[in-house]
Parts: C-alpha cells; structure tokens; sequence
C-alpha cells in the first residue's frame, strides 16, 4: 500500500512542478529532498527510491509540451502497478519513526499512516496528472479538439477547392489593379479590430477536470452515489447545447464523451483503491 501511495504522490508533485513552479529543478530538487525524508522517517525508503525513478520515467513518458511518445499505455501500467502494490502487499505493522507519533481518527474510525499517504497520493495525482492523462487519450484517439473559433470558422474557405482559390485570386488581383493598394491606416484598423486570442482567457478545463475528478472520489468514498449521478448529468445537460450544434461528423460529442469517461475512470479508480486499502 505504501508503494502505491508513494508512486501516486511522487509522479502528482512532479506534474505538478511542471505546471505551477517557475524554476523547475528548483521544484524537482524540493520534492525530492521531500519524499526521502518522508520515506525515510517511514521505514520505508527503498520504495520512495521506486516511487522517485517511477516518477522520472513519468515526466520521460507524458510532457506536457507536446504528444506523448507512448500514448496511453504509461497511465495504463502505472494504474496496473498502483492497483497491484494496493491488492498484493497490504498495510504495514510497523510504520518506522513516524508510527509511533501517527495518529489520525475519522468518522470511519482510525486512519493508518500507509492509508493517508495513499488518500494524499491519489488526490495529488487527481489534479494535474489526470490532465495528462485525459489528453493523451484524446490524443491517442484522434479525437477532434476545441479550437481556435476564428479558425473553426474560416476552415470552410482555407480548405476551398483549386478552381475557387483561383477565381479569388484573380478577383483580388483584379480589385488591386483597379483600386490600388490599401492603405497602412486601413491595415492598422482590421488587425486592431481582430478579435483576440481565446486561448489567452480563462482555461476552465484545468480546474473543472480536477474538481470534478476530486468530488468524484470523495463522493464515491462517501457512498453518496444520488449526488454523484447528479453531478454527472448536470454536466451533460450544461455541455448540451454545446453538443447539439455538433453537425454531422459527431467531433464535439466524441471529444466530450472520451474526456469525460477517462477523468470519471480515473476519480473511481483513485477512490477504488482508497476503499480497497481502507478495508484490506
């Protein structure tokens, strides 16, 4: 179990340096000298020593800059691994130095050392890996993602046949000839009225993706599986109108569904373990 915990925490804090810190081997040194320390007053450092190269071939396997190389198969095994170390090793007798000072109740009764690192390593993982994850699905899928709107809509005319590129080219030679050329004012005036980059706004997947996955898992914890399907549906019904102007080619209902699916799959299996640790 604590392998688990450790692989999860040490493979989240690294996502989470690669999005959040402005120095990253500043970040990756903190986090490093962190997780020894915590495996170390644990009794437990040779799986801190796993947990960190699991970790590093983690950031290897999924950048965040660009494709994975591998797709989605390091999420697959690193689910594999997590759910093994979980079902096969159990809880420890002895927690190390830390054992004796360890003391966390609950409304479910007394939380052991191994399980909170478990439950700490999986909410961490919920919030910026999962992001990867999800994407490299999508990804791997080919599935159509949102753009650019200017560029969704002007895709029609970039993508006109031969014959028409030719007419509007003689068109606008034609105008040239006939009108002159534009003036730099004129110029100046239609890129100032450009609409402005929507990337460069609010960037709510990032953070409706991890709260979502995160209530997920508390919900399904809790057994409050009423408001989980509620929680659920109300995000299908707000995405509908979205979905209903998807057309013929069906792009904005498959990128919903497979995002969706694969952050619910990740906040159930992240609660799954949690409640297998909790009752093994």
């Amino acid at each position: 179990m604590i392998a688990a915990g450790f692989v999860l925490l040490a493979v989240g804090a690294a996502d989470l340096v690669r999005q959040f810190a402005p120095r990253r081997w500043i970040g990756y040194l903190s986090v490093v000298v962190i997780l020894l320390l915590l495996g170390s007053v644990s009794d437990a450092l040779l799986p801190m020593i796993a947990a960190l190269v699991v970790g590093a071939l983690w950031v290897w396997c999924m950048p965040d800059d660009r494709p994975a190389p591998l797709g989605f198969w390091p999420a697959v095994l690193l689910g594999v691994l997590s759910v093994g170390a979980v079902v096969w090793w159990g809880a420890r007798t002895d927690a190390g130095l830390i054992g004796g000072v360890w003391s966390l109740r609950s409304p479910f009764g007394d939380v052991s050392f191994d399980l909170a690192v478990l439950t700490l390593g999986a909410g961490v993982f919920l919030l910026e890996s999962a992001n990867l994850v999800v994407r490299a699905a999508l990804d791997g899928e080919h599935t159509w993602r949102p753009a650019d709107p200017v560029a969704v809509v002007t895709a029609p005319s970039d993508s006109a046949t031969p014959v028409a590129e030719a007419e509007a080219s003689g068109a606008e030679s034609s105008e040239a000839e006939s009108s002159g050329a534009e003036s730099s004012d004129d110029a100046a005036a239609k890129s100032a009225a450009a609409p402005a980059d929507p990337r460069g706004g609010f960037k709510g997947g990032r953070l409706i993706g991890p709260l979502e996955r995160t209530l997920v898992m508390i919900l399904t914890l809790a057994s409050a599986y009423p408001i989980l399907a509620a929680m659920l549906a109300a995000k299908g019904i707000v995405r509908f109108p979205e979905i209903s102007r998807d057309g013929e080619t069906g792009a904005r209902a498959e990128y919903f569904l497979v995002g969706s699916l694969v952050s619910w799959v990740i906040g159930l299996g992240a609660a799954f373990l949690v409640w297998w640790a909790a009752h093994s």
